[in-house]
């Protein structure tokens, strides 16, 4: 979907049509008061105060109705630049301008734009005329605290968009329409993949049997890779003393997102956001000599981080997660090597899950941010060259951010493009110099002195919490067979005479460990058949009295409406095949 507000044209066709939005509003409620009303990415949006009332899709409707008839007028839109006085005595009435007029500093130029009846406080720019806004959609209405502060009183939020023919307006609806359908929320309630409930918290998802066995597939997929690579597993408690925090720096630079702390026997505790330290205190159990280095700790750890309400998204941004997450603690000798093996393993992991669109970003800091970053010049920028150097060397495309980096440490991060919403982290890689040093960490070197290793934190999947929403937007919820968690639904053409061999076939594919269903339900062929669609199971085998003569299986792919039969070992070699393949 094209970003509204990068396009030029249609920030300000956005911009003008928010005008045109709080115009109608005041058309149909006379006391509304409106705070603000920017562009975002897709369209705009205003909050208004309504005086205490609460709108609904349905109040859409009427509302558009009004912006049609104030378009079809046409009034031209007029900008006029006030000096502060003249600006407060304008929206004397009106707190909400009062209070942006306040907090504008003493160089602002402040103007406004009149439409007809409707005048309203902005730096603009606008359209010329409201005939120029005829192609637009409101979308939805949501409650927004007033300043984004939960300690203020509720707005309406109205949100719309505004494009420059009927065609481009058309065309984005329909994306929106398949952006729905994508949406894992949908499709995590319709599979019974997960739920969420107030009463369990805002932000804290329960996973359902589905849901549970697609997140053990994933957690077994990459921790087998891991294996391979000589990586060690370990688990670890999902929350810390604060004084560990205070040694890792996390508490002076990252409380803001952390739970408060609790007190219990005099001990002052806080459910983790990370897994660091943890990882650096079980480095620090043991005696290392640089013969154990590379030491490559795994965990699939649970950490707590404290979200904004508005900001939480079913189990793609939540407040309790799992992160696939690893500390490999290098000589500086071993930098490259191991970076290079984290590169490689994300690079392997994207191309036989058919992850595609993506870029890296080299996340550096702001050399004039004292306060965010660990203040030592000679280590970030051995640091940055080293992770330059390793991308160069494996021909990577990349880009540079700076000020994005950890206050530890320059990182890699892999942004993902998924089919729904805009772009995000989901692999990331970074050096760290600096938490070996403050807990003290070290390796005998050849020479018999102590020397302090180097960490590479570093996340495949990020969590397994946002991939698994990554992936099944990206898949519609149609699953893979080996995550799908029922692989074969088997489906008897009556009881009475198939069921006995439709049992056994079952007990066979569960013995070779695959998921399977038996539909025996007494609802007829076609109605069963189309609600192993609807549940989107890979494979749906029906058994008749031809099956059972000839000992064979008759099954249909989701999607197809072609019937394959095949023999009994042939099916199972390729339910076999097919897992093994993960495509």
């Amino acid at each position: 979907m094209i970003n509204i507000k990068e396009n030029e044209k249609l920030n300000v066709m956005n911009h003008s049509c928010a005008h045109l939005l709080a115009q109608a509003v005041k058309h149909l409620y006379p006391d509304a008061l409106f705070w603000v009303g920017p562009v975002i990415e897709d369209g705009f949006y205003y909050d208004i105060d309504l005086n205490g009332r609460t709108l609904t899709i349905d109040d859409l409707e009427p509302i558009e109705k009004e912006m049609k008839k104030l378009v079809k007028d046409g009034k031209r839109i007029y900008r006029e630049e006030l000096s502060r006085e003249e600006a407060l005595e304008k929206f004397k009435n009106d707190p909400y301008k009062i209070d942006l007029i306040n907090n504008m500093s003493d160089d602002t130029v402040i103007s406004c734009y009149t439409q007809g009846d409707f005048t309203d406080l902005c730096r603009g720019p606008h359209v010329d005329s409201l005939k120029e806004l005829k192609n637009f959609k409101l979308l939805k209405v949501s409650g927004a605290y007033w300043k984004n502060d939960a300690n203020n009183h509720m707005l309406q939020r109205i949100y719309g968009i505004c494009f420059d023919t009927p065609e481009a307006l058309a065309k984005h609806l329909q994306e929106l329409e398949e952006a729905k359908e994508r949406d894992h929320r949908k499709i995590g309630k319709d599979l019974g993949i997960f739920m969420t409930h107030d009463l369990v918290g805002k932000g804290l998802p329960m996973y359902l049997p589905n849901g549970y066995i697609i997140w053990e597939e994933l957690e077994n997929y990459i921790k087998n890779k891991e294996k391979k690579l000589g990586y060690k597993h370990v688990l670890t408690p999902p929350l810390g003393n604060v004084e560990l925090y205070k040694t890792s720096g996390h508490w002076e630079h990252y409380q803001e997102n952390m739970f408060p702390k609790m007190e219990v026997e005099g001990e002052e505790f806080v459910l983790r956001p990370m897994n660091c330290p943890h990882h650096m205190m079980i480095y620090a159990n043991e005696i290392h000599s640089y013969r154990d280095l590379p030491i490559r700790i795994g965990e699939i750890a649970r950490d707590c981080r404290f979200e904004a309400s508005g900001a939480l998204k079913g189990i793609e941004r939540v407040r309790t997660f799992c992160q696939n997450d690893s500390h490999i603690f290098v000589t500086p000798e071993q930098i490259k090597s191991e970076f290079s093996q984290v590169v490689n393993l994300i690079l392997d992991v994207y191309q036989e899950l058919n992850i595609t669109d993506y870029r890296f970003e080299l996340s550096l800091r702001d050399k004039n941010d004292k306060v965010k970053y660990h203040p030592d010049d000679a280590m970030w920028d051995n640091a940055e060259d080293t992770l330059r150097k390793v991308l160069n060397d494996l021909g990577i495309e990349y880009v540079e951010k700076i000020g994005e980096a950890a206050f530890y440490g320059p990182k890699l991060d892999v942004q993902v493009k998924p089919a729904v919403g805009g772009e995000y982290t989901l692999s990331t890689c970074q050096l760290d110099f600096c938490l070996p040093a403050k807990f003290n960490l070290s390796y005998i070197a050849p020479d018999g002195s102590k020397k302090t290793p180097v960490v590479l934190h570093r996340a495949i999947f990020g969590s397994i919490d946002r991939f698994m929403a990554y992936y099944l937007e990206e898949t519609k919820g149609i699953l893979p067979l080996w995550l799908a968690p029922v692989q074969v639904n088997i489906i008897p053409v009556n009881n009475e005479n198939h069921l006995a061999y439709a049992e056994n076939l079952q007990t066979q594919l569960r013995d070779l460990n695959f998921r399977t269903n038996l539909d025996d339900r007494e609802e007829k062929l076609g109605y069963r058949v189309r609600e192993s669609v609807v549940k989107k199971i890979p494979l749906a085998v029906i058994i008749g009295q031809k099956e059972i003569e000839n000992n064979l299986v008759s099954y249909r792919k989701y999607g197809s409406e072609e019937t394959i039969t095949v023999t009994i070992p042939e099916f199972i070699k390729f339910l076999e095949d097919l897992r093994a393949s993960k495509k």
